[in-house]
């Protein structure tokens, strides 16, 4: 019989950490990860910039040729001025695939840093932190998310940067070109900077909501999978479909919701810009046509403006590749602020001389979530384990015997009292130590996707590469368990067993 701690439901983000920061704050959290990869990040916006500021000197050429040769009608001179353009866009070219070049590498090599650190977070954490969460949110996070923020960074980071510089720089070269129709299309581009901000507020939100509900989806997903010799002996396998679908379905409704919201700031980037050069060509073929602008300045005008179409229409995706990455921090960090509450204390103490003398002194325990006034489930045992010595614990289920025996290991820590090992408070002692000194076997007979070698010398690190040191533990191990099975399997110690050890019988896995 075992003792669960009672189900608590992955908290909402408001609960865990208050008031929601800004998006500028959460972004700049990946500095200490995106740190070594920053020289190279940067080296990518500048040849990208450098590409970007190419394609706007093009059209001053064109102004020049056109109130110059052309208007002169001189021919030979614009061959010059044809193959310097024609230069001028080979090197754009080279510059955009120089920023590529850049950013690949130093983009995954800081997702697989996160993923590590994630992984060893994990490792970390107290069970208490396992029981509030679901698998399948940590899993999106360290998938789904890690690989959201790497594309952000090698991508959406630079090229936001980038075209928002661009689009600056060009404004300036239509103010310079002539100040009344740059004023006039500055002053028509404010709608996008406002819808921009609403866009934010709107789409942060059901960013967040998509991605948990991925989340959601996928702890389904790896229920289902584990525990589908049950969902087929039962006959349960259509409620399981029609209970995944319907988190389908809201998955489903959540992204068309997205996808909307992200064809509204579409709608403006392409109607916007359109208004706006036409209004810019009826006043520019206006003052042409007065002699307040040269033929020159008008075509380099629009050209220079033709070339600030794309940034400009590419600031909805990479707004909506920002806040996607922004949640994706966000529930990043959600788990890396987690507390290790169960670590080693500062200064571990060192068992001199063990014996295995194991003391419970008024020991007390309660899970975080246990309703408010509800007694303690451990409340004051006293128990003395003397060397040798053999228990059993007895009672209804529920009553807190597999939560006792996962004290000793600090699974979890008391809340009351205190336990000693050899005299030792078991908090006083490294985590290593402790758990070298107490073993403990689960009831639920849990194997790694590996061979029988590996799973059963999972405790033994050091003989990890063999030799015939582990060729005794291991055997020993088997004959102890009674698992002399195992050399009959189809290659012997080196089987492969599957996931949670489904490939073999119940009695085989316990005894394993």
């Amino acid at each position: 019989m075992s003792t669960s701690p009672p189900a608590s439901p992955d908290p909402a983000p408001s609960e865990r950490h208050g008031p929601r920061p800004g998006t500028v704050a959460v972004l700049m959290r990946l500095l200490p990860f995106a740190r070594p990869a920053m020289p190279s990040i940067i080296a990518g916006m500048v040849v990208a910039l450098v590409g970007s500021l190419l394609s706007l000197v093009i059209p001053q050429i064109l102004r020049g040729l056109v109130d110059g040769p052309l208007g002169d009608g001189d021919s030979a001179a614009v061959v010059p001025a044809v193959l310097l353009i024609l230069g001028l866009g080979i090197l754009e070219a080279v510059m955009i695939a120089l920023r590529r070049w850049f950013v690949l590498k130093p983009g995954t090599l800081m997702e697989a840093d996160m993923r590590n650190a994630f992984y060893r977070k994990l490792q970390r954490l107290p069970v208490a932190f396992h029981d509030r969460w679901q698998s399948g949110q940590l899993l999106s996070r360290m998938v789904s998310d890690l690989n959201l923020i790497r594309r952000w960074m090698a991508f959406g980071l630079v090229l936001f940067i980038v075209n928002i510089l661009t689009i600056l720089v060009g404004i300036g070269f239509l103010v310079a070109i002539d100040w009344r129709l740059g004023l006039g299309f500055l002053v028509c581009s404010i709608p996008l900077w406002v819808y921009g901000y609403l866009f934010e507020q709107k789409y942060s939100s059901v960013a967040r909501l998509s991605q948990d509900q991925s989340g959601d989806l996928a702890t389904s997903v790896e229920q289902s999978v584990h525990g589908i010799r049950v969902l087929k002996a039962f006959g349960r396998g259509k409620h399981m479909h029609d209970a995944f679908a319907e988190q389908a379905e809201e998955l489903r409704g959540t992204e068309i919701t997205k996808a909307k919201a992200i064809a509204g700031i579409w709608l403006w980037l392409l109607l916007v810009p359109d208004l706006t050069f036409a209004l810019a060509l009826l006043g520019g073929v206006l003052l042409a046509a007065g002699g307040q602008i040269s033929v020159g300045d008008l075509v380099a005008f629009f050209a220079t403006a033709a070339v600030l179409r794309w940034p400009i229409e590419s600031v909805g995706f990479l707004l909506s590749m920002t806040f996607d990455a922004r949640t994706a921090i966000d529930r990043y960090f959600e788990v890396m602020d987690e507390d290790d509450v169960i670590t080693d204390p500062a200064t571990p103490v060192r068992i001199q001389e063990p014996r295995g003398h194991l003391v419970f002194r008024g020991a007390r325990f309660r899970y975080q979530d246990a309703v408010a006034g509800q007694p303690d489930l451990i409340d004051g045992v006293d128990l003395d384990l003397q060397p040798g010595e053999t228990m059993a614990l007895v009672g209804v289920t529920g009553c807190g015997k597999s939560t006792l025996t996962a004290l000793t290991t600090r699974l979890y820590d008391v809340t009351g009292g205190s336990i000693e090992l050899d005299g030792v408070d078991i908090r006083d002692l490294g985590l290593e130590e402790l758990r070298r000194r107490i073993a403990m076997a689960f009831e639920d007979a849990t194997l790694f996707s590996s061979t029988v070698r590996d799973n059963v010398l999972l405790g033994r690190p050091d003989l990890a590469d063999g030799g015939p040191e582990a060729e005794r533990v291991l055997q020993e191990a088997l004959d102890i368990a009674q698992a002399g099975f195992v050399h009959d399997l189809p290659d012997g110690v080196e089987t492969t067993v599957g996931e949670e050890g489904l490939s073999l019988s119940g009695g085989q896995r316990q005894r394993l």
